[in-house]
């Protein structure tokens, strides 16, 4: 990761809360970095990345480029998706273990995978649930 990418990623929280959200939306600009921040700190390729902002790919590779303009809620959905990939990354201890967790189906997501669940801004917080449930000891 480049450093700048490094500084925007350690500047978000773990787990985000909605006052987090604001403050970042009104004060910070969310650009191509973050987005690409994203994609570095997973596996995941383009066409996932997409489906869970609710992008066409091409629209998707058009806002990794620098200078690109986001809509808010594409923003609120990167800010979000950035604190989940931070916190499952923590909690499961590597990038590789939480993604595997990911795309494993799961009796607490009706045996569907997380990964699912991640294309709205409530399924996000779901997910993210979830990990603070295995943080505190709930089975995974």
């Amino acid at each position: 990761m480049e450093n700048y990418e490094i500084k925007l990623t350690a500047e978000i929280p773990l787990q985000i809360n909605d006052s987090e959200i604001l403050y970042f939306l009104h004060s910070k600009e969310i650009n191509s970095n973050y987005l690409n921040a994203i994609k570095k700190l997973t596996n995941f390729n383009d066409e996932v990345l997409a489906e869970w902002l609710n992008l066409s790919v091409k629209t998707y590779r058009e806002y990794r480029k620098p200078k690109s303009i986001f809509k808010e809620n594409i923003k609120e959905h990167i800010l979000l998706l950035l604190a989940l990939m931070k916190h499952g990354i923590n909690v499961f201890g590597s990038a590789k273990a939480f993604e595997q967790w990911l795309n494993t189906s799961n009796f607490h997501f009706d045996n569907s995978k997380p990964t699912t669940f991640l294309n709205t801004v409530t399924g996000i917080k779901f997910v993210d649930d979830r990990l603070t449930a295995i943080e505190y000891g709930d089975n995974v």
